[in-house]
C-alpha cells in the first residue's frame, strides 16, 4: 500500500519560518551561498533557536502524540536552503522533539511548486514571491515576519490562531467597495447584503481543515480561533452569518472598527496571526507571531 498524506492537515514551512536563521541569512546576503553553507555545516551540531512559527508547529504536532490511529498532522520543510543546510534543519527539529520526516531543499529555487503534490493546507515562508505564487495556486500561504514577537507559553495545550476577515477568510469583495467608494458605502453595502454569505477567501480551506482536526482531536489538545477584523457594526453581521453558513464557529470575534490590532492580539496570545494588510501585521508583530497574506485588492 502506497504512503499518502490524504486526510491530514499538511503544513509546509520554510527553514527561516520554523527556526531563527537570521544570523546565517545575513552571511548569505553579505557573501554568497557557499559561505552560508559552510556556516551551517560548521554549526551542524548546534541546534538552531526556535523561529516565529515554531510554537504553531510544535502544538499542531502535539495532536499526533495522542492519536489512536493515523497521525492527523504532517509538517514538511519546504525550503530554499541547500541540502547540506537541510541537515541542520532536521537535526534541530529532532533536538526539540519535532517529528518532522519530510522536506524539500531547493538551493535558491522556488519551492512552492511542491505544495500541490503535498496537498498542503498551509504554507509559511519568509519569501514574499513564494507566498504570492502559492496563493495564486490556491494554497493558503503567508509571509512570516522574522522580527515578530514569539508566541506566549501561557497555553501549552491550545493552538491559538487569529485571522483577519476580508481578503483572508473572506474574499476581498467588500474591501474593494471600501477602497473605491469609502466607509459609508462599505457599511451600506454590507448592511444590504447582510444575509448573503461572503465569497470564500484564501484561508477558508485552512479554517475548514482546523475544524476537522478539532473534531477528530484529542483531550490533550484543542484549537481556539479568533476573527480579528477592522469591521464594526453594522458590517459585523455579514461576517458572522458567513461563518454560520459555512457551519464553522470561531471562539472569539473582535470587531475593532479600525483600531490597531496589536494590543488586542497581545491579550488573545495567538500562536499565529494572519492579515492581508502590512500595516496591521507591523502592529501585530510587536506582540505576536504574524504573517502577511499577500492577497486581495490591498496587494
Amino acid at each position: 500500500m502506497s504512503v499518502t498524506l490524504d486526510g491530514k492537515l499538511v503544513v509546509a514551512i520554510s527553514s527561516r519560518a520554523l527556526f531563527d536563521f537570521e544570523e546565517e541569512n545575513l552571511v548569505f546576503e553579505q557573501a554568497d551561498d557557499r559561505a552560508y553553507m559552510a556556516l551551517q555545516l560548521a554549526r551542524l551540531e548546534l541546534p538552531a533557536k526556535p523561529g516565529v512559527a515554531f510554537s504553531l508547529v510544535q502544538k499542531l504536532l502535539a495532536f499526533n502524540q495522542a492519536a489512536t490511529a493515523q497521525a492527523p498532522v504532517e509538517v514538511v520543510i519546504l525550503s530554499r536552503n541547500d541540502p547540506v543546510s537541510g541537515m541542520r534543519v532536521f537535526r534541530s527539529a529532532k533536538h526539540y522533539g519535532l517529528a518532522i520526516e519530510r522536506g524539500s531543499f531547493t538551493r535558491g529555487q522556488a519551492p512552492w511548486r511542491y505544495l500541490k503534490p503535498l496537498h498542503a493546507n498551509l504554507f509559511l515562508s519568509t519569501h514574499l514571491s513564494d507566498v504570492r505564487a502559492a496563493l495564486e495556486a490556491g494554497v493558503p500561504a503567508a509571509q512570516v515576519y522574522p522580527q515578530s514577537a514569539h508566541a506566549s507559553a501561557a497555553h501549552p495545550y491550545e493552538v491559538r490562531i487569529a485571522f483577519d476577515g476580508d481578503a483572508v477568510l473572506f474574499s476581498d469583495e467588500a474591501e474593494r467597495v471600501y477602497q473605491t467608494q469609502g466607509l459609508s458605502a462599505f457599511q451600506q453595502h454590507e448592511s444590504d447584503k447582510a444575509t448573503l454569505p461572503l465569497p470564500d477567501g484564501p484561508f477558508k480551506p485552512l479554517l475548514v481543515a482546523l475544524k476537522c482536526l478539532q473534531q477528530a482531536g484529542t483531550p490533550q489538545m484543542r484549537i481556539r480561533t479568533a476573527l480579528v477584523t477592522a469591521r464594526s457594526a453594522p458590517a459585523h453581521e455579514r461576517a458572522i452569518r458567513t461563518l454560520m453558513n459555512w457551519d464553522i464557529e470561531v471562539d472569539e470575534a473582535m470587531f475593532l472598527g479600525g483600531l490597531a490590532k496589536g494590543e488586542f492580539l497581545r491579550e488573545f496570545e495567538p500562536d499565529f496571526f494572519f492579515d492581508d494588510q502590512t500595516g496591521h501585521i507591523e502592529s501585530a508583530a510587536q506582540h505576536v507571531p504574524s504573517g502577511h497574506v499577500a492577497s486581495g485588492v490591498r496587494n
